[in-house]
C-alpha cells in the first residue's frame, strides 16, 4: 500500500524497491493455492506464542522459521507469492506470444522484440559499450554550462511520484512528476523534484553511522569500476569528483520527512520565478531540451533544494558534472550492457545495498523489464487472459461495503463539528475506485522496439516520459491508472480522490473466492480499507473532496486528530526493527493511520456482511478469529538486514512484522484471542489508537 499510496511495489517488477513492502509465505504456496473455506493456513502458525505476547509470531511463527529467502531475493513475504502467481501467469503469456509470431508494429510484437533483446546477452554483450558510444560522445563534447544544463535537461525523465508512489529517488538532476497541482484543482502541473544522487537517500551520504560510511566507501569503489570498464582515463580521480559532487547534493536535499509534508511542496512558480529563485544553471537550455520550454507554470516540490542544485551546476567544474553524467548514464542502463557492467551493478545495488546474494535468471529479468516498460501492452493481454469479470464484481462488492463502513465509522465520530464531517462523507463518496484494470490503454504505435537492447530501454522510458508531460495544461482525468495490472499493489490517489486494485493482488494471500468471508475482508479487505484510509491519513486529510491541498478541518477537530497521529508514531517509535535501530514513527505515520483506519472499517464491513448472523467456527477458528490471523499472515514477511535499513531509513511503510500489530488498537481483538493486561502487547482501553470512529 504506498501511502498515497502503493500498497506494495511487486519486488520482481523492473520498479523501485524502496516503495516496497513484502509479506507472506512461500514455503506453503501449494497450500494457499488450493483455496479452502478457511483461508488462514494454520501450519504457518505458532500456537506455542500468546497472541496477546507476538501476534506476528502466533500468527506466522512456523512459517517465519522454516521459510529460507531465496538466494536472489531480498525478501520473501505475501506480496511475494502474489507475484510468483503473477510470474507464472505472465511466464505462460509470453510464451504464448512468441509462438505467435505477431504482426510487426502490433503490442505483441513490441512484447516479444523487447523480451528477446533483453534476454540476448550474447549480443549485448559482443555490441559492447557501442549503443551507448553517442550518449557517452555527447557528454565528452559539453564545453560550457548553456550545453551542460542542456544533456542535464535532455536527461529528464518522469520517474518521481511523491504522491502516489512515494518516490522522491532520480539519478537524474532533477525528478518530473505531472499531474494536477497541489491547489490549482482542475490544472495539470509538471512537478519539479530534488534528484542527482546514486545512493538511496541523502542520510547515505551525510551520517555518520559506521555501516553507512562502509556503504558510501563501497559505492566509491563500485563508481570507480564502471568508470574504468568504461575505460575512463581516471577512474579514480572521476570517481572521487562524483562523490564529492553527489554529497554537496545530498547537503541540498530535502529530509524524507520534509518531502513527506506535502504543504512544503505546494509551492507554485511561474517560468520566470523559476529562473530567478533559482539561478546558476541555463533554465531555457535544460527545459527546452526537457521538452518543458513552452510551460508557464510549475509545481516546486522540493522548493528549498531546487535553487541549491541549480546553484551547483553554476559553482561545480565543468568535468565534475561530465564525469556524474557518464557514470549516471551508464549506471541506469547497466542491465542492457555487456556482463561486466551488470555483474558490478548487481554487486552493489543488488548485493551491498539489499543483502541479495545471488540475481536473478535472465528470463525472469527479461520478462519483468517487458511488463514494467511496457506496461500497458503487457497488461492488456494479462486481464483479457488471466482476471475474470467474476473476481471483479466480488472484489466490487467488498470496496462499496467498507466505503459504507467507513462512511458510518465518521458519522458516528461524537467529537467533529458538523463541517469536518461533512467534507469527510463528501471524499469518501466521490472516490472513484478502479477494480482490475483501467478503461482505457495506452497506444504503443509510436514507439520504436526492435532488436538492440540499449535502445529498447531508452525507448520505452521516453515514451512514458512523453505520455505524462503531454498531460500539462489538460484537465484532469480522474480515472487514470497509476499502476499496471499486473502489478501486485494498490493505491490511492489523493489529488484524483481515487483508488487503483490491480488485478494481480486479488489473488491469495489476500483474496480467494473459495474462502469464507472472514478470510476475504481480513486479506483484500484490510487492503481496500487501507487504501481509503490513506485519504484521512495524516496528508490525505489534507485534500478535500476535488483533490485540492486544503485544510477543511476546524482547528479543535485537526488538535484531536493530530493528538491521535502523535500517539500512533510514539507506538512505532518503540519498534525495534535491527538492535539499536528502531521504526521512525512518524515516517510511518500515513501508512500506520491508514493500517489502523483501514483494519477498523474492514472488520465493521465483514460484520456487516454477515447480515446479523454469527460467523460459523471453522475447524476451530471464531471469525473474528479468522479475519485477525488473515490480517497477520497477509503481512508474514522475512527480509535481508541490508535491505530493512535502508527501508527503515527511505520507506515510509513499517516492516511487515510490525504492521501485523496493528491489530492491538482494535477492541475486537482482545476478546477474540482472550489477550489480557500483563500480556506485551496488551493496550488500556485508553491507549488504542482510534483514527476516524
Amino acid at each position: 500500500m504506498n501511502r498515497s499510496k502503493l500498497l506494495i511495489v511487486a519486488s520482481a517488477f523492473a520498479l523501485s524497491l524502496s516503495a516496497c513492502q513484502q509479506a507472506g509465505t512461500s514455503s506453503e504456496q501449494g497450500a494457499q493455492a488450493q483455496g479452502s473455506e478457511l483461508g488462514i493456513v494454520p501450519a504457518s502458525m505458532d500456537t506455542s506464542v500468546k497472541p496477546g505476547d507476538d501476534f506476528n509470531a502466533y500468527a506466522n511463527g512456523n512459517w517465519i522459521k522454516n521459510t529460507p529467502i531465496p538466494e536472489d531475493r531480498s525478501r520473501i513475504g505475501g506480496f511475494t507469492i502474489a507475484d510468483l502467481q503473477r510470474e507464472k501467469q505472465t511466464r505462460e503469456l509470453l510464451d504464448g506470444i512468441l509462438k505467435s509470431n505477431p504482426a510487426a508494429g502490433s503490442n505483441e510484437a513490441k512484447i516479444a522484440n523487447y523480451y528477446n533483446a533483453f534476454l540476448n546477452t550474447d549480443a549485448i554483450d559482443k555490441a559492447g559499450l557501442n549503443p551507448a558510444k553517442a550518449d557517452l560522445d555527447a557528454i565528452a563534447r559539453i564545453a560550457d554550462k548553456k550545453q551542460l544544463s542542456a544533456a542535464l535537461g535532455g536527461a529528464l525523465r518522469a520517474d518521481t511520484d511523491p504522491l502516489n508512489a512515494t518516490n522522491f529517488k532520480t539519478e537524474n538532476l532533477f525528478g518530473i512528476f505531472v499531474t494536477q497541482g497541489l491547489n490549482t484543482p482542475g490544472e495539470t502541473l509538471p512537478y519539479l523534484m530534488q534528484g542527482g544522487i546514486g545512493l538511496p537517500e541523502r542520510e547515505y551520504y551525510l551520517s555518520g553511522d559506521a555501516k553507512m560510511a562502509d556503504l558510501r566507501t563501497k559505492y566509491r569503489a563500485y563508481v570507480q569500476q564502471i568508470l574504468t570498464l568504461a575505460n575512463y582515463p581516471d577512474p579514480q580521480g572521476s570517481a572521487q569528483r562524483i562523490i564529492d559532487l553527489e554529497t554537496k547534493i545530498a547537503r541540498a536535499h530535502a529530509t524524507r520527512e520534509q518531502s513527506e509534508d506535502f504543504s512544503q511542496g505546494a509551492k507554485v512558480w511561474t517560468r520566470a520565478e523559476l529562473e530567478k529563485n533559482a539561478p546558476g544553471l541555463d533554465w531555457s537550455a535544460l527545459l527546452s531540451a526537457a521538452q518543458l520550454g513552452s510551460v508557464q507554470k510549475f509545481q516546486a516540490f522540493h522548493s528549498t533544494a531546487i535553487p541549491q542544485l541549480a546553484a551547483l551546476v553554476g559553482s561545480e567544474p565543468i568535468q565534475a558534472w561530465k564525469d556524474w553524467l557518464a557514470f549516471h548514464t551508464l549506471n541506469q542502463e547497466a542491465t542492457v550492457l555487456p556482463k561486466p557492467f551488470r555483474d558490478a551493478s548487481f554487486a552493489f545495488n543488488g548485493t551491498a545495498l539489499q543483502g541479495t546474494p545471488k540475481e536473478r535468471a535472465r528470463d525472469q529479468l527479461a520478462m519483468n523489464a517487458v511488463s514494467a516498460d511496457l506496461k500497458d501492452a503487457v497488461g492488456k493481454a494479462y486481464v483479457d487472459k488471466y482476471f475474470p469479470a467474476s473476481a471483479k464484481a466480488e472484489v466490487q462488492k467488498m470496496v462499496d461495503g467498507i466505503k459504507s463502513a467507513f462512511a458510518t465509522r465518521v458519522k458516528s465520530i461524537d467529537w467533529m463539528a458538523p463541517s469536518t464531517k461533512e467534507e469527510a462523507l463528501k471524499k469518501v463518496e466521490t472516490i472513484v475506485v478502479g477494480v482490475g484494470y483501467p478503461d482505457q490503454w495506452r497506444d504503443y504505435s509510436s514507439v520504436d522496439i526492435g532488436n538492440d537492447a540499449y535502445a529498447n530501454l531508452k525507448n520505452a522510458r521516453l515514451f512514458e516520459y512523453r505520455h505524462q508531460i503531454a498531460k500539462i495544461g489538460k484537465p484532469m482525468d480522474r480515472k487514470e491508472w497509476w499502476m499496471p495490472p499486473q502489478l501486485v499493489n494498490a493505491v490511492n490517489l489523493p489529488v484524483q480522490n481515487a483508488l487503483n486494485f490491480p488485478a494481480a493482488i486479488l489473488v491469495r494471500p489476500f483474496f480467494d473466492p473459495k474462502a469464507d468471508a472472514a478470510y476475504n475482508y481480513g486479506g483484500i479487505g484490510a487492503t481496500i480499507g487501507h487504501e481509503i484510509s490513506h485519504s484521512f491519513d495524516n496528508n490525505g486529510a489534507l485534500f478535500d473532496s476535488a483533490g485540492r491541498l486544503r485544510n477543511w478541518w476546524t482547528p479543535a477537530d485537526f488538535k484531536r486528530f493530530q493528538e491521535a497521529g502523535d500517539a500512533l508514531a510514539k507506538q512505532y517509535d518503540a519498534y525495534e526493527a535491527l538492535p539499536g535501530l528502531h521504526i521512525n514513527g512518524k515516517l510511518t505515520l500515513g501508512e500506520n493511520i491508514a493500517d489502523v483506519a483501514g483494519l477498523a472499517a474492514a472488520y465493521d464491513a465483514y460484520k456487516a456482511s454477515l447480515g446479523g448472523k454469527e460467523a460459523p467456527v471453522i475447524k476451530g477458528f471464531t471469525g473474528d478469529q479468522r479475519f485477525f490471523i488473515a490480517y497477520a499472515q497477509s503481512w508474514a514477511t522475512k527480509q535481508r538486514d541490508e535491505l530493512l535499513r535502508q527501508r527503515i531509513a527511505t520507506d515510509g511503510h513499517a516492516p511487515g512484522n510490525f504492521r501485523a500489530l496493528t491489530v492491538r488498537n482494535l477492541d475486537a481483538w482482545y476478546p477474540a484471542f482472550n489477550v489480557q493486561q500483563g500480556q506485551k502487547l496488551y493496550l488500556a482501553p485508553d491507549k488504542r489508537v482510534r483514527v476516524w470512529g
